[in-house]
């Protein structure tokens, strides 16, 4: 019993003895942390006043080298976005103003139920002259319905268009590779020609599928002064021999046409614009058939046979191609969608920036009174059908060809009612073979 007794006493003191060794290592253990939670405190405390000193004591020559250089570079920075600024504000600027005068590459402007009525009313006339002059001369059979030059675009209110090349073409080529489904950006960036482009979506129609779809459809083409427009074609691809494309054919005219002197090699300037009226008069009288960019517009479009809906023109083609928008429906497809950067690209304008119409008396001075006659003989018809006064050239050409020439006409700026074309049968006969479709 003792012996039991002594061993519970000392299991009680170990317990004891147990308990104050792990009071105390706890006490330790929890000043142990005291003291380093103290001393990163004070290495904090210590770290911020060196900082602060730093920061208020006197800077280094090369600190102060990189704070100048930093101040330079948000100045020239700061002039930079102001000069960005001014130019961007001239360029908008210019936008503003040409949007105000009569722009022929962007129809966008002020629209209003008088200006379309007006519109509406002059587009009727154009129509009605044209089916007088198509009855005259009885065109409807002369010159049948030709196909090779539309674009029918039927998922937009069956549109249709004969692309007349020369006479803002290349606007509504544009139009209708928007209205194919390119991206703006893709059109804008793309090297591929936009006549390529569009007939990858809108092939060549058939004859049958022309004349089935025009009852319905809103059809419509634009025109301009034939030989403003054959001048046009000739300073964009054959003065200078600047196009790689056309220039074996303006080689060809100079070697056709051009007198030179023995042992003298020709310039490579390309053809005048006598050469190249020389050579459509004779290509005319051998019954070739025409390039699109200056064959007659009856020989390919077709008018007289094709009942368009719309005549536009050139003269007032932002005009009328807001009324063709309008009336298709196509407003906010189409409008407002030329980007200003790219006009010149896209309107096919002269590298100089002169338009054609502002040179024709210059260039149309290098030919004579018989060589305008025979030039007029190609496109009297289209002169005829548009409405176009072709009297004014004969005040042009050379002044001694009409002296010379007693049964020269009166040149006059009025009307010409009444007038009767200057077309041969074989003439005739010519101009029929020009309205056959490319091979």
């Amino acid at each position: 019993m003792h012996i039991r007794l002594w061993s519970g006493r000392r299991l009680h003191t170990y317990l004891k003895i147990g308990t104050f060794v792990l009071v105390g290592i706890c006490y330790f253990a929890f000043l142990f942390r005291e003291s380093l939670n103290a001393f990163e405190h004070r290495e904090r405390a210590t770290t911020a006043e060196l900082e602060a000193a730093e920061a208020y004591a006197e800077p280094s020559k090369q600190q102060l080298k990189l704070k100048r250089q930093q101040l330079h570079r948000q100045r020239a920075l700061a002039r930079l976005r102001a000069s960005q600024q001014a130019n961007r504000s001239a360029a908008l600027a210019e936008e503003a103003q040409a949007a105000v005068s009569a722009s022929t590459l962007n129809p966008v402007y002020e629209y209003s139920e008088e200006l379309h009525s007006r519109t509406e009313h002059e587009l009727k006339l154009r129509r009605d002259h044209l089916a007088t002059v198509c009855d005259r001369y009885k065109l409807q059979e002369k010159y049948p319905p030709n196909p090779w030059e539309f674009f029918i675009s039927p998922g937009h209110n069956n549109l249709v268009w004969c692309n007349v090349f020369k006479a803002a073409s290349s606007t509504w080529m544009y139009y209708f590779n928007i209205l194919a489904g390119y991206d703006l950006k893709y059109l804008q960036r793309t090297e591929v020609q936009p006549l390529e482009l569009a007939r990858q979506r809108f092939p060549r129609p058939e004859l049958s599928e022309l004349m089935e779809l025009l009852p319905s459809a809103l059809s419509f083409l634009f025109v301009r002064d034939p030989f403003e427009r054959i001048l046009s074609a000739y300073r964009n691809k054959l003065e200078g021999n600047r196009n790689s494309f056309y220039k074996a054919l303006g080689t060809k005219i100079v070697h056709r046409y051009r007198r030179r002197s023995l042992n003298v090699a020709f310039p490579r300037c390309g053809p005048t614009f006598e050469e190249f009226v020389r050579f459509l008069i004779q290509e005319h009288a051998a019954g070739n058939r025409f390039d699109e960019h200056w064959a007659p517009v009856y020989s390919f479009c077709t008018p007289c046979s094709v009942n368009f809906t719309i005549i536009g023109k050139t003269e007032t083609f932002q005009r009328d191609s807001e009324f063709i928008i309008r009336q298709a429906g196509l407003e906010s497809l189409l409008l407002g969608k030329l980007p200003r950067r790219k006009l010149r690209k896209i309107g096919n304008q002269a590298r100089s920036g002169v338009k054609s119409e502002e040179l024709v008396e210059r260039y149309f001075g290098e030919l004579d009174r018989s060589t305008l006659d025979q030039l007029l003989n190609i496109y009297r018809i289209d002169f005829e059908l548009f409405d176009y006064d072709y009297l004014k050239y004969y005040n042009m050409v050379h002044s001694w060809s009409l002296e010379q020439s007693p049964t020269a006409p009166q040149a006059k700026s009025g009307p010409r009612a009444g007038t009767e074309p200057l077309l041969t049968t074989s003439a005739t006969s010519a101009l029929r073979t020009a309205a056959a479709p490319a091979a």
